[in-house]
């Protein structure tokens, strides 16, 4: 794992290439931000918002995604793998909502993952992007860039998390999800990483990289 000093280096240099990032998955609430986290995984954020784009005309709120049903909700997010268990997951998390919260979606990590289908990473990312919490949510993107540049040698998302969220300050913690899960997804990519547009080159030491 790469020194501290390093990793606040290359945070900052995300942090002066993009000062306000911003969760790509579409929503209205904090209701249908959940969902979109909740239907994100295994899937792409524009597959997720091409599918929930007619799902949220009609079924923004617990309430009416029970109305919608289980078999029609399927309709609208069977584009998106694993839409089964998906579905059936999301018409029991309304449920609970509706049944313990009064139809709110709880502003508590540790009450969020005892929703239906909803993790430790949906569960951060929901209290990052709505409640403004300093929780670093890691997927599949994060996990790999913080391997790819030595920032944690964790073998599970909690370990990273664990090993990032003793270096960073609070002020990164908020954006930290964002600005590596945007540098995976646009330059540094799994199958072809654009090296010669990373502002982050000079510090990269992957066997792969691309040099002039």
């Amino acid at each position: 794992m790469r020194p501290k000093s390093e990793i606040l280096e290359i945070m900052r240099i995300f942090q002066k290439e993009n000062p306000n990032p911003q969760c790509e998955l579409h929503f209205h609430n904090p209701y249908t931000l959940l969902v979109a986290v909740m239907l994100s995984a295994q899937s792409t954020d524009k597959g997720v918002n091409k599918a929930t784009e007619k799902l949220f005309d009609i079924a923004d709120t617990p309430q009416k995604m029970l109305a919608l049903g289980e078999e029609k909700l399927k309709n609208y997010i069977k584009t998106i793998g694993l839409f089964n268990n998906k579905a059936k997951n999301i018409i029991l998390m309304s449920r609970q909502l509706l049944e313990n919260y009064g139809g709110e979606v709880p502003s508590d990590r540790d009450i969020l993952t005892t929703l239906a289908g909803v993790g430790r990473k949906t569960a951060n990312v929901v209290m990052n992007v709505w409640y403004k919490e300093p929780t670093l949510a890691v997927d599949t993107h994060v996990m790999r860039i913080a391997h790819r540049l030595d920032f944690s040698h964790g073998k599970t998302p909690l370990e990273i998390e664990n090993d990032l969220m003793k270096v960073l300050p609070t002020e990164m913690v908020i954006n930290t999800n964002h600005w590596l899960v945007l540098f995976g997804r646009y330059i540094c990519k799994a199958q072809k990483p654009l090296c010669r547009q990373c502002p982050i080159k000079s510090y990269c030491r992957s066997k792969d990289k691309i040099t002039d």
